[in-house]
């Protein structure tokens, strides 16, 4: 798919079928990920893939936003690894993320999948439910599965703000 189209293409799903999600096509999420640009080439990224029953019952407790998809991605950085701007220190873990996790969203459609970028959750029952260590900072949750039949975009979608509006020319 030329990325263009793969850019309209991609919306959010929230409804999904039963239909487990291949390994094949996991492993091809979590490369599109290992692949993304980070801040100094430093990958603090570190990714949970949330799959078995407790696992995803476990989900639950820390979000409604689960949509009962059959598989999802926790995504996290580790501020111990992550590069601080010098002039600030500012942590740009949470900036690497987004990179990882965005790349990875796009393989997703790229292989029939959908999901959505989920940020309303519990980080303290995360942390918990998933054992993570201190220097482990979640960031966002991201349910995978197949479409169901009737999934379909929000309306609200394809709304977008004309360029001018977004872009100044320097």
């Amino acid at each position: 798919m030329e990325l263009m189209d793969l850019l309209k293409e991609r919306h959010s799903v929230r409804k999904f079928s039963d239909k487990k999600v291949e390994k094949e096509k996991i492993d091809k999420i979590l490369e599109a990920g290992r692949l993304a640009p980070t801040a100094v080439n430093f990958q603090p990224q570190r990714i949970y893939v949330i799959e078995s029953e407790t696992s995803l019952e476990k989900l639950k407790e820390c979000t409604r936003y689960h949509f009962n998809a059959p598989v999802a991605l926790l995504v996290c950085y580790y501020n111990q690894v992550s590069w601080k701007r010098p002039c600030d220190n500012k942590d740009m873990g949470e900036v690497d993320a987004a990179i990882v996790s965005t790349q990875m969203m796009l393989e997703v459609t790229n292989l029939g999948l959908g999901t959505t970028w989920v940020g309303h959750f519990d980080p303290a029952a995360v942390k918990e439910n998933f054992a993570l260590p201190e220097n482990i900072i979640p960031v966002a949750l991201f349910p995978i599965g197949y479409p169901a039949e009737d999934s379909a975009p929000n309306p609200r979608h394809f709304e977008r703000l004309d360029i001018t509006e977004t872009v100044t020319r320097c």
